[in-house]
């Protein structure tokens, strides 16, 4: 179903473009566009394409996204690991969907799985295949239709290169009947070149922009599934399987000297000796 958008999305735009091309131009009183020729209809056909496709890849990156901000959600879950509460986390992804929830539920999931092995290296060697097969899932995904999109830029500058040879060609068939030149042949023909090459530049233009767009916004999506991740797995190698992972390392904790006694050398930390570590 995914893989045949942009063959339905071709065949219902090449039929709005012969449409518009017959009806709709003179209708709207663009009838001067009509002097670009049949490559109009290409045009037109690129035009929607062009158009639908920005629209598709909006509405799928907010769709991985999920329901709530991604900082917000990688919070929450990594409160709830820190916390040894693996269910809850695999819960809030439930509950947000997108990619970064499906990469990170998979990682959860492998680590519930693998809590009663004794290799614990190798338990967590398991979670990051998990995490890394599931991200060569979702990242095609989120990159979908960008070959098209740069693929279109490149074809609507040809289209209307190729449109504007024919005008020029009609132009010079102008005078290559003898005499006097037709006017009316000559200007059809300049006419014909400058609507093509200006449709070819107008399409390439929205391409481009997308494509750009779109790729920064799928990187940025990227690195947050990698950085995400990567924190996760360190949160859950911090941790004893069963038990919850210490919120703050024994080595960093001090406690106040005692009165009477020696101050701590300086670049030293007293640490509470009963603080389970």
């Amino acid at each position: 179903m995914r893989g045949s958008f942009l063959s339905i999305a071709i065949v219902i735009a090449t039929a709005i473009g012969i449409a518009i091309y017959v009806w709709g131009l003179d209708a709207i009183g663009a009838h001067f566009v009509k002097e670009g020729g049949p490559v109009v209809i290409a045009l037109i056909t690129l035009l929607i394409v062009i158009i639908a496709l920005v629209v598709e890849r909006m509405l799928s990156l907010k769709k991985a996204q999920g329901n709530e901000s991604m900082p917000v959600f990688l919070r929450k879950v990594q409160q709830a690991v820190n916390a040894g509460d693996v269910d809850g986390a695999m819960a809030l992804c439930d509950k947000q969907r997108g990619s970064l929830a499906a990469v990170l539920h998979a990682g959860l999931s492998r680590y519930k799985a693998t809590e009663k092995m004794e290799d614990r290296k190798e338990a967590m060697d398991e979670v990051k295949q998990a995490i890394e097969e599931s991200t060569l899932l979702e990242v095609p995904i989120l990159e979908r239709n960008l070959t098209a999109m740069a693929t279109i830029a490149s074809i609507g500058t040809m289209v209307g290169l190729f449109g504007t040879v024919l005008g020029m060609i009609r132009a010079f068939m102008a005078f290559s009947s003898g005499g006097t030149p037709d006017a009316a042949t000559l200007s059809r023909g300049i006419s014909e070149a400058l609507v093509n090459t200006a449709g070819g530049i107008a399409i390439a233009i929205i391409a481009i922009v997308g494509y750009n767009y779109f790729t920064t916004k799928v990187d940025g999506y990227t690195y947050m599934i990698d950085e995400a991740s990567q924190s996760v797995v360190d949160a859950l190698a911090a941790r004893k399987p069963g038990s919850p992972a210490p919120r703050v390392a024994a080595s960093s904790v001090t406690t106040p000297a005692a009165p009477g006694a020696a101050a701590p050398l300086a670049g030293t930390s007293t640490t509470n000796p009963n603080q389970p570590r």
